[in-house]
């Protein structure tokens, strides 16, 4: 099975992941596009740029498309298309749709992680909590609300760790039954 976590900045996304991991040892755990090209020498700009994120989002499609069937993904494609929205609400998103399709329908789960109250992660004081905030209503509409007509298979979870593990591992249930 193929899931990944979608969420903003600082919701937890890496910790869930790393707890399912602890569930599904045979699944290949993939690191988030960031990681993935700061590993490679990429250097990003403070904040990030849209072109930051393009190059996420380029990342997330094909980590996806090279993805074996048994896989752990942290963060979703959409994730990247939100932020871009985030910081330009104009975006066009044209030149990406015909690989987001593919991309999405690949991925047998998506776990979506919102912003809880309280908030269950520290955010430093010099995170730019508008958007994050922004981020995480724009996830929900694009993953959850189905905004570009991509029909993912997603859940949302909430709640400790031990709870987010349970959710996310019953929703695994039911995917692999259909």
């Amino acid at each position: 099975m193929r899931l990944a976590v979608s969420g903003t900045h600082r919701i937890g996304k890496t910790a869930l992941l790393e707890a399912i991991a602890e569930q599904l040892p045979t699944h290949d755990r993939i690191d988030e596009p960031y990681r993935l090209l700061e590993d490679a020498g990429r250097e990003f700009a403070d904040p990030p740029t849209v072109d930051d994120f393009e190059r996420q989002l380029r990342c997330s499609l094909d980590t996806i498309a090279t993805a074996r069937g048994d896989a752990l993904i942290d963060r979703c494609p959409l994730d990247f298309v939100a932020y871009l929205l985030a910081l330009d609400d104009a975006y066009e998103l044209d030149d990406w749709r015909p690989e987001l399709g593919p991309a999405i329908a690949a991925l047998d789960l998506i776990v979506v992680l919102a912003i809880e109250t309280p908030d269950r992660i520290a955010v430093a004081s010099h995170e730019d909590r508008r958007l994050r905030r922004k981020v995480d209503a724009l996830i929900q509409d694009l993953v959850l609300g189905d905004r570009l007509g991509l029909e993912p298979a997603a859940v949302e979870v909430a709640g400790d760790l031990d709870a987010r593990v349970h959710q996310v591992m019953r929703a695994m249930r039911v995917v692999r039954r259909r």
